[in-house]
């Protein structure tokens, strides 16, 4: 059921209010900032009040880390379900995230996803603020860098974890890069310069598509 708050803005309570606030946080955190959002705006835009807000997340900062939560899961089922196409050699699979970038970038300039990883700007809006936050992202970051180890190792390369790392700042420098220029360049430069760099630290490495 449709309410009206004091201020005349509809609310809507019951089922479906935390989906819409987290609908609501996923589209504000993004376009505008973690920290330009406040509550009252996430409840107009969710159509909720306050009381129902503070119901399902005690705090803004609950709430960002859900927001977060829910982003890091959808990247993470993706890339394993790359990885586990059938024929992928692990060369490929140290390509594969890369590969993934440069796709989500055919949209062409202006898209939304210029504006970076949602994690990565979060980082940056949280230092010294949020500290669960940067842990969070911390957490993501860490599994970037075993998980590009762990197939790495598996490849032969000679130092899979000094490539691990390599490709993680690669992978992370991509997407910060097109945030910063607003275009998607960027993207197709990583993939190119991991191509380079897999095929150097490989010693029986074919050349990779």
């Amino acid at each position: 059921m449709e309410k009206e708050s004091t201020s005349g803005a509809r609310r809507r309570g019951g089922r479906g209010a935390r989906e819409r606030i987290l609908e609501a946080a996923a589209a504000l955190f993004y376009e505008e900032g973690i920290h330009a959002t406040g509550v009252a705006r996430l409840v107009e835009t969710a159509e909720v009040s306050t009381r129902t807000f503070y119901q399902h997340f005690p705090s803004k900062t609950a709430l960002v880390e859900e927001y977060l939560r829910r982003y890091e899961a959808g990247p993470a089922r993706r890339v394993e379900e790359r990885l586990a196409q059938e024929g992928l050699s692990p060369q490929d699979q140290l390509l594969a995230q890369f590969v993934m970038v440069a796709e989500a970038a055919s949209g062409g300039a202006g898209d939304a996803s210029t504006r970076g990883c949602p994690l990565h700007n979060a980082a940056v809006e949280a230092a010294g603020s949020m500290p669960q936050v940067r842990e969070l992202v911390q957490r993501n970051r860490e599994d970037v860098v075993r998980q590009f180890t762990d197939i790495a190792t598996r490849a032969g390369a000679a130092d899979p974890e000094r490539l691990g790392r390599q490709l993680a700042v690669l992978l992370e420098g991509a997407t910060a890069m097109s945030t910063s220029l607003d275009s998607h360049c960027p993207r197709q430069d990583a993939l190119d310069a991991a191509r380079v760099l897999i095929e150097h630290a490989l010693p029986e490495a074919q050349p990779v598509n």
